[in-house]
């Protein structure tokens, strides 16, 4: 499997769920990592990810850019006065790519969220070009998300592999978290992989 995962929004469970599917893909026996290329503010994700991959590549390879600011990358480095180095991300990812055989790839916030001036996450993802997982939080609000961050992936020409819809950003139960999975397998015709309940350590594929 090789995919790029982005989310509705920040906060919403990528780097939880890319763990459990790197975990998931290591444990049937594949060589998989996962990597996230830009990291803003605390490293949390990189090294989680990290600890994924069962320590298989260096954090600096998992995470080839970092900044300390915890913003949108490109407000980031802004404040740090520190262009965001595209190229060794580049070269990272063709690298990971090339060495190994499945490949897990995290966005960074939502969809659109601003890399540098004219360039954002999507952007990314297209020069990539590998198919996209959208990381979908249960809660009020997923419809409009989803179909927004759908829209917007197929509009530059990437393949939607489908949604992960993540239960675990919230134990409450409301109309919403009940309801939201049904509506968007009826409404949206958009395939739902994965399940991920509240608590949920593995995940079985």
């Amino acid at each position: 499997m090789r995919c790029f995962i982005t989310g509705t929004d920040t906060g919403v469970g990528k780097t939880y769920v890319s763990a459990l599917l790197v975990r998931a893909l290591r444990a049937k026996g594949l060589d998989a990592v996962g990597m996230k290329p830009l990291c803003c503010g605390a490293r949390d994700d990189a090294l989680a990810l990290h600890a994924a991959n069962d320590e298989a590549i260096p954090l600096n390879d998992v995470n080839p850019v970092w900044l300390r600011t915890p913003a949108a990358p490109y407000t980031a480095s802004l404040v740090e006065n520190r262009p965001i180095d595209l190229a060794l991300i580049r070269s990272t990812c063709a690298r990971i790519a090339v060495e190994h055989e499945s490949i897990v790839v995290e966005g960074i916030g939502g969809w659109r969220v601003p890399i540098a001036r004219g360039y954002d996450v999507g952007d990314f993802a297209v020069e990539l070009g590998l198919p996209v997982i959208i990381v979908v939080a249960n809660r009020l609000g997923a419809l409009n998300h989803t179909l927004l961050t759908y829209e917007s992936v197929t509009s530059r020409k990437l393949k939607c592999a489908g949604l992960i819809v993540n239960h675990a950003v919230s134990a409450q139960e409301d109309v919403a978290a009940l309801t939201n999975l049904g509506v968007l397998e009826d409404l949206f015709q958009i395939p739902v992989l994965y399940e991920i309940a509240h608590g949920q350590r593995e995940l079985v594929l």
